[in-house]
């Protein structure tokens, strides 16, 4: 959806006139939502597609009633913006939470912040679920069963083997993920996910995890997706940090699997953003990211049985 600041400017006058005069900059664009500071305290998100305003709808949705609940800042929904003649999709206001990307010169102790990162989790694994099911906006591909995956991880490795299968060994690729697939489902209750927990949804203040922002992602399901992403220096994702930490873990893990189930969700995230199937995610940093990742030794390390 084309969207600049006089678009934003029309939504503000006609539906938010209280706070149309206040200074109007942009604040970047992630994966979803293109962003506009307003003010000192307040951000505008606009969804890029159709397809990501439900992801907007859903945090307007449950982020106040989760954010009431959880110890640390998330983001709060201060006006739903309804479709109009100027943009045709849903938008959100919100409080400006301030902080810094995670990063290795804004994180001043790895196995801190790993302690923090367990506390968030465990936190909002721990959340009643209030009615909400693993069904409609709340699905997602995180935090069920892998088999559903499988057909678009399986044409996401065709087109990595007609793209760059000089580059990766997508062959061994394949066999991981088949590993994954095959393995046990986790048979615990679903919990409260926000399932990507990347660095750039992780606010740092003063060294340490101030804030978790972008719940566009956030579904109800098993907790071990919950450990996907990568994050920290060399790779280091949700799992490592809390394994430095030498906390968190046990409350996370969701069965004798989960060390395979959670490279396959891993992998299959990474797939996601390679050449070929950049219709999904059309961003070339992403894409690239994603190549690094792969062409990792430790990406391609089978797990042994007591991971």
């Amino acid at each position: 959806m084309p969207v600049d600041e006089s678009v934003v400017q029309s939504l503000l006058t006609e539906q938010c006139p209280g706070w149309a005069a206040l200074p109007l900059r942009p604040a970047g664009a992630g994966t979803d939502n293109t962003m506009y500071r307003l003010g000192d305290d307040l951000l505008v998100r606009m969804p890029r597609t159709a397809e990501k305003a439900d992801a907007l709808r859903k945090e307007q949705r449950w982020l106040p009633s989760l954010a009431a609940r959880l110890s640390y800042p998330v983001p709060e929904p201060l006006h739903a913006g309804a479709p109009s003649a100027a943009f045709a999709l849903p938008w959100s206001v919100y409080r400006w939470i301030d902080g810094d990307e995670v990063r290795p010169d804004t994180v001043s102790d790895w196995a801190a912040f790993g302690v923090d990162l367990a506390s968030v989790v465990r936190e909002l694994h721990a959340l009643d679920l209030a009615g909400a099911t693993r069904a409609g906006a709340l699905s997602g591909y995180r935090g069920g069963s892998l088999r559903p995956c499988d057909g678009w991880i399986s044409g996401a490795l065709d087109d990595c083997r007609r793209t760059i299968g000089a580059e990766v060994d997508v062959d061994l690729l394949q066999r991981l993920w088949r590993d994954g697939v095959a393995r046990p489902d986790p048979t615990g209750p679903h919990v409260w996910l926000h399932s990507d927990l990347k660095p750039t949804n992780l606010l740092v203040r003063d060294g340490r995890l101030h804030a978790v922002i972008d719940f566009g992602g956030l579904t109800v399901g098993h907790p071990d997706a919950e450990h996907a992403p990568h994050l920290g220096p060399a790779g280091r994702g949700p799992a490592r940090l809390l394994g430095d930490a030498r906390r968190g873990r046990r409350d996370l893990d969701a069965g004798p699997s989960l060390g395979d189930r959670r490279r396959g969700r891993r992998r299959g995230v990474l797939l996601a953003h390679l050449p070929g199937v950049r219709r999904r995610m059309p961003r070339p940093a992403a894409v690239d990211r994603g190549r690094r990742r792969l062409n990792r030794p430790a990406a391609h390390a089978v797990p042994s049985r007591s991971a």
